[in-house]
């Protein structure tokens, strides 16, 4: 194996263990509210928290930390989220565990985005795109096993234990990092300023748009799914573990397709087939939600059609602003977040003020939303290239 592979997996295995960090609160949610006395709607804040916390922090950290050697970036980073686990761990009561997941947020965004410019570095340049979705396969692998390993883990033993198995993982992946990876220089980082400039071009807002609506779409029921499933759906422990695993692995098939449907379909046929998809499987799992055998597939239909939109959307940023492709990346990874931790609180209202049962088809509707909104992304990017060809002919004729 060439030496700089190794080195790609080690940092997509740490990858995972942050993604872990992040995701696991939906699987264990209810046994997180019955432990520390809160109520479930209260407990999901704890995932507007995080996201509120990663969307903001990310990316002011990775400016003040712009001249920091990416070696010992990453490994700051890890403590940071080493410190986080350990407050979830050895601390207790909700403020304790809600701060935890402000230190982890900030450990996770940084490591997250810092691991991608170090595995870009680490690979030839004909390597680089596969070696940056390595790191993000760490991710998406995390909702396949982190998850659903979390829940088990939980049920047979205490759930501040998967935390603190975390933790002491994080401390390997300190050292791994720590032996393995080269120092490198600090990149010159875009200031903020400039960054939010790209925002006045109506195309790029529109299509920051989509992501905002489809991921708080996505986050309203996903955030609650576990109460869900237990409640409504009436499954046991095991059946939840199993449908958590099963949305795991539709997400890796729905992300992988997404790409490969953005190749030969093109961008919106994806985003509208997908999208169409998930907003059906919501409202079919609000239908069907209380018959055990229609939930499974259903909650695989959802997670597939959810996840296609992934390297969908990442993909039509990057075409609305070519010359700044990391820039809009790291913009779409700040308004998801932020899609996240709406579609937590909004759903923490719809299940204390409406009913648990709700969580889907009010998700479905901001699903559709982000439809509408791709329709005008479309007839703005039409726009943009109709005016730069005749831009072109009028010069050429000149």
């Amino acid at each position: 194996m060439k030496s700089y592979i190794w080195k790609i997996y080690m940092l997509t295995a740490a990858n995972f263990l942050v993604g872990t960090s992040e995701y696991i609160i939906a699987g264990i949610l209810d046994k997180v509210a019955a432990d520390l006395g809160v109520s479930v709607s209260v407990a999901g804040q704890l995932i507007t928290v995080f996201s509120l916390a990663f969307a903001i922090g990310t990316p002011v950290l990775m400016a003040i930390t712009s001249r920091l050697d990416r070696r010992k970036l990453l490994i700051y980073s890890l403590g940071l989220f080493v410190a986080g686990n350990a407050v979830a761990f050895l601390l207790p009561g909700f403020s304790f565990l809600m701060a935890s997941r402000v230190i982890l947020a900030l450990g996770t965004g940084v490591f997250f985005v810092t691991a991608m410019t170090v595995a870009s570095k680490l690979a030839p340049p004909e390597k680089q795109g596969s070696a940056i979705a390595t790191i993000v396969m760490g991710f998406s692998t995390s909702l396949v096993v982190g998850v659903p390993l979390g829940r088990v883990i939980a049920s047979f033993y205490d759930w501040k234990v998967v935390f603190g198995g975390i933790g002491i993982l994080g401390l390997f992946a300190i050292l791994a990092v720590s032996l393995s990876i080269p120092k490198s220089e600090a990149e010159e980082s875009m200031p903020i300023r400039q960054q939010l400039s790209l925002l006045k071009d109506p195309r790029i807002i529109v299509a920051l748009m989509i992501t905002l609506f489809l991921l708080t779409g996505y986050s309203i029921a996903y955030t609650y799914i576990t109460p869900f499933l237990l409640t409504i759906t009436g499954m046991g422990e095991q059946e939840v573990s199993i449908g958590l695993l099963a949305f795991g692995i539709a997400s890796l098939l729905g992300s992988k397709f997404g790409g490969y449907s953005s190749d030969k379909w093109g961008v919106y046929p994806t985003l509208f087939g997908g999208m169409l998809l998930q907003a059906i499987a919501l409202v079919l799992i609000f239908i069907a939600g209380q018959s055990p055998v229609l939930i499974l597939p259903l909650l695989v239909l959802w997670s597939f059609s959810a996840w296609t939109s992934g390297p969908t959307q990442q993909f039509n940023l990057v075409q609305q602003a070519p010359e700044a492709a990391g820039v809009m990346l790291s913009l779409n990874s700040s308004v998801l977040q932020l899609a996240m931790a709406a579609g937590a609180g909004i759903g923490g209202v719809v299940v204390e003020h409406v009913s648990l049962t709700s969580i889907t088809w009010i998700g479905a509707l901001g699903v559709t939303v982000a439809a509408a909104t791709a329709m005008v992304s479309l007839r703005l990017s039409r726009s943009k290239a109709r005016h730069k060809a005749e831009s072109n002919v009028v010069y050429t004729r000149t």
